[in-house]
């Protein structure tokens, strides 16, 4: 495993895209486990309280930088990263991955709608990359342990999981050492974004860091207090730990139970 970056308490690995890449090249060919996680701003500063998404990303094989905020402050910081990898990016280069191996992937999350759309572009895009099998997110709970069974079924190769916290970190530290899956992904809003039903920030945007402020463009109603407040309250963040380096998270040792009962949404 890379040296890590401690950032605001957590294990953060200075990988490049190409790097993840070749890690679950290698992860799929060996059917060894790799976990991604992603961290962002709004992650940062949710982490002390939300012990579910805390323990989640402990759990990860490798966690990443998927804010260009938080590379921003890990060289402010000086415990540089050496890029951000977008949750979109790694989800089309693992694709293409899928593409030039031949792997299989399974998707779960979404509306079914926009499932269905994204399985037809990964059909047109990626041509080569064998869709082993798909579920929406709009599962019951009591229905976790039969999605687990399809997912195990498939003999899937990549998983990605476009599902919202805290379902997806339940699901997975429920089921995931049983899925058999090697390389499993939380794409976040990714399926969304390749199904066309969000835009992404043109590149200008993206380069400078800005993607947070399109989509408030997108939606301000909805979305302008809750980046406000959170880039706010990140910057304190950063101040803090100019001064105070936060030792590092440990995980909770809970029963399973304890941690799927009342967890609290990110």
């Amino acid at each position: 495993m890379a040296e890590h970056r401690l950032l605001f308490g957590l294990e953060v690995h200075p990988l490049t895209l190409e790097e993840v890449v070749r890690r679950a090249e290698r992860a799929a060919h060996t059917r060894t486990r790799l976990m991604i996680g992603v961290v962002n701003a709004a992650k940062i500063v949710k982490l002390k309280a939300d012990r579910v998404l805390r323990d989640s990303l402990l759990e990860c094989d490798v966690v990443l930088a998927d804010g260009q905020s938080v590379v921003w402050a890990s060289r402010l910081l000086r415990r540089p990263l050496p890029q951000r990898v977008a949750g979109i990016d790694l989800f089309e280069a693992m694709l293409d991955l899928a593409h030039r191996r031949r792997l299989r992937v399974y998707l779960l999350g979404a509306r079914p709608d926009v499932l269905a759309r994204v399985r037809t572009e990964i059909t047109r895009r990626w041509p080569e990359a064998v869709v082993a099998g798909a579920r929406d997110g709009y599962f019951a709970p009591d229905e976790a342990d039969q999605v687990a069974q399809e997912i195990a079924a498939s003999g899937a190769d990549l998983l990605f999981l476009g599902m919202t916290t805290p379902k997806k970190e339940i699901f997975l530290g429920r089921h995931g050492a049983g899925l058999g899956v090697p390389v499993m992904h939380g794409v976040g809003g990714s399926f969304d974004v390749l199904a066309g039903v969000t835009r992404r920030a043109p590149l200008r945007w993206q380069r400078l860091g800005l993607e947070w402020a399109y989509r408030v463009r997108q939606e301000p109603r909805r979305l302008w207090r809750r980046y406000a407040v959170t880039n706010t309250v990140f910057v304190g963040l950063v101040a803090l730990e100019l001064f105070h380096r936060r030792p590092a998270y440990r995980p909770a040792q809970p029963s399973p139970d304890s941690v799927l009962e009342g967890a609290p949404h990110a």
